[in-house]
């Protein structure tokens, strides 16, 4: 009967030195699973981004009839213009983070570190604000609105940091 080693386990702390190691440079690197993931993820936030602002197109009416809504228009005519311009600066900058999405999610496919960390500080900073909304406003996250979005935002953010992907992303650089 002969032994065979066990495999080794990562252990559950590490210390400071060995985490911030730069990853061994390998330039013939094979796109990574995590990065795939993670290009995907960015890929299905900006589907979602286009779902939201289609959404937003055709309950756009709807919205600007709610009570609720304040519209400050000092000097300004028509109303029905105001909420028109309205609904084209609010699709314009969603349109605008669509596009950055899914230029971000080719160039992370294509394994370059800018938009890997573009792409995480964007989430970093969708995530805080969801939380900032749900701690300060009392805003619930619901399945049907907030919940997809902090999902996606939170499985790139896992994807995207991690060590393959960061090797990935970094396997050109010179050090």
């Amino acid at each position: 009967m002969s032994a065979t080693p066990a495999p080794q386990k990562r252990p559950a702390y590490e210390p400071a030195g060995r985490l911030l190691r730069p990853p061994a440079r390998d330039p013939d690197m094979r796109r990574p699973g995590s990065t795939v993931a993670g290009g995907v993820l960015v890929l299905l936030r900006a589907a979602a981004g286009v779902l939201l602002l289609g959404a937003l197109a055709v309950g756009w009416p709807a919205i600007i009839a709610d009570p609720d809504v304040v519209l400050i228009l000092d000097g300004v005519d028509s109303v029905d213009l105001a909420a028109q311009v309205g609904l084209w600066v609010v699709l314009a900058v969603g349109g605008t983070a669509v596009v950055f999405d899914l230029v971000c999610a080719i160039f992370v496919l294509r394994g370059h570190n800018w938009a890997r960390v573009a792409v995480m500080v964007v989430s970093v900073l969708s995530i805080s604000t969801t939380f900032v909304a749900w701690w300060v406003q009392g805003q619930e996250i619901r399945v049907d609105e907030t919940f997809v979005s902090l999902a996606l935002d939170i499985l790139v953010l896992l994807a995207l940091s991690s060590r393959s992907a960061a090797a990935y992303a970094r396997r050109n650089e010179r050090r």
